[in-house]
């Protein structure tokens, strides 16, 4: 059994894969959450099944936070807690899309200590451990700070809208897009963009892991109004993302209008 934290992660995000690569591009077998909440697969399920086991059975006192299980309040008695996503992207999961990936952390005191992202279909494990940097593939990574007028940033095209930015202008800064929110934060680690966005509310399973490789390849990260995210809440999602070097980060926030900092 792996010793820390990260090794366990990058061990059960790789097993992760195992079980993903074997449905996809199958028949996905997809049913509707309730309440809007969007699509699963039986992939999901299956990765989920897998984690719940093999994590749990390797740290029993942890508490569990599961896109794909049923919250539990007692995680918030917990010192440390599992934040996972077993399929984060699982629209591009069904499209055929290679850009989905399995999102792994453990927090402690409301912040992520260790987290592996690992994009099986593109052989992408993005990793890192508080204090210790972040890596893809066992290379160190780090983020890009450029001015804002030239910055690319990726998210969704409601986040470049005017209305969000003060006086309806928005900043001279290019837009891309990933279907899967803990790739956006690990792409802009990397520096192949400047930062990430979303100004919706974030569940915590989507976005914990990727939070900690952002921080630790040198970025800021924020909600949405320059505060610092906390994990492990009662109610398990975040005000919005802002993910960027700290100079690009800081021209961003000044730029964004008060009014829709609250969603």
């Amino acid at each position: 059994m792996p010793e820390t934290d990260l090794a366990l992660l990058i061990d059960a995000a790789q097993r992760s894969g195992d079980i993903a690569k074997h449905y996809f591009q199958q028949n996905p077998d997809v049913t509707d959450k309730p309440d809007g909440a969007g699509p699963v697969t039986a992939a999901d399920l299956a990765v989920n099944a897998m984690l719940e086991g093999f994590l749990q059975a390797a740290r029993p006192d942890y508490g569990w936070l599961s896109e794909e299980t049923e919250d539990n309040s007692a995680r918030l008695d917990t010192k440390r807690q599992f934040i996972i996503d077993p399929i984060d992207g699982t629209r591009a999961f069904i499209s055929g899309s290679n850009d989905w990936a399995h999102s792994l952390a453990v927090a402690e005191g409301g912040k992520p200590i260790a987290a592996a992202v690992y994009l099986p279909m593109r052989d992408m494990m993005f990793a890192a451990k508080i204090g210790g940097g972040a890596t893809l593939n066992g290379h160190p990574i780090q983020a890009t700070d450029p001015h804002l007028d030239t910055a690319t940033l990726l998210g969704a095209k409601p986040n470049f809208e005017p209305r969000f930015w003060k006086g309806g202008v928005l900043p001279p800064i290019k837009r891309a897009f990933r279907s899967s929110l803990a790739y956006r934060l690990c792409l802009a680690a990397e520096g192949q963009f400047d930062g990430m966005m979303t100004f919706r509310p974030s569940w915590e399973w989507d976005i914990a892991a990727g939070a900690l490789i952002m921080n630790e390849a040198g970025a800021t990260v924020t909600d949405q109004m320059g505060a610092a995210l906390r994990f492990n809440n009662p109610h398990p999602q975040v005000p919005g993302v802002l993910a960027a070097g700290a100079q690009l980060h800081a021209s961003l926030l000044a730029r964004l209008e008060p009014q829709h900092a609250t969603p």
